[in-house]
This record gives structure tokens, C-alpha cells and sequence, in this order.
């Protein structure tokens, strides 16, 4: 994964919820994923170290770090 420019990236998506924890994006335009060129469902912006997750479904996941911040990128199979 190439470096991400994160404030590009957040502009074409759809904020959806932000806590003190994370911050998660929904893609709504198909941006194609940093990782692996796909296009992802969500993304989440991990603000705290450590952060825990808590996952309601099975999902794929591409993962970046950008500015000591972990990038999480979600793909519904």
C-alpha cells in the first residue's frame, strides 16, 4: 500500500460515526481500496492506542497506518 492521503480519501466518503475511539467513513462512490484496488464498503480511522472493535458480521479487511493512525478498510464478501 502506498502512502494515503487521508484528508483526499475522507473527501469522497460518507461520514457515518465518531466517538472518542474511531471514526468510520461509508463509501458510497466505490473508491477503489489503497491495498488492494477493489472498491471497499468502509472505512474506520483508529484514533485511540489500542482500540477494540466490535464486528457484527463477517467482513474482509485491508489495513494501512497513516500519520501512527490505523486505517481500516472493509470489504463485505
Amino acid at each position: 500500500m502506498e502512502d494515503v492521503d487521508i484528508d483526499e480519501l475522507v473527501s469522497s466518503l460518507t461520514p457515518r460515526e465518531e466517538n472518542s475511539a474511531l471514526k468510520s467513513y461509508q463509501n458510497t462512490v466505490s473508491v477503489p481500496c489503497p491495498a488492494c484496488e477493489e472498491p471497499f464498503d468502509d472505512l474506520v480511522v483508529c484514533k485511540q492506542n489500542p482500540t477494540s472493535l466490535d464486528l457484527s458480521q463477517t467482513l474482509d479487511l485491508c489495513v494501512g497506518v497513516e500519520d501512527d493512525r490505523a486505517l481500516i478498510f472493509t470489504h463485505k464478501p
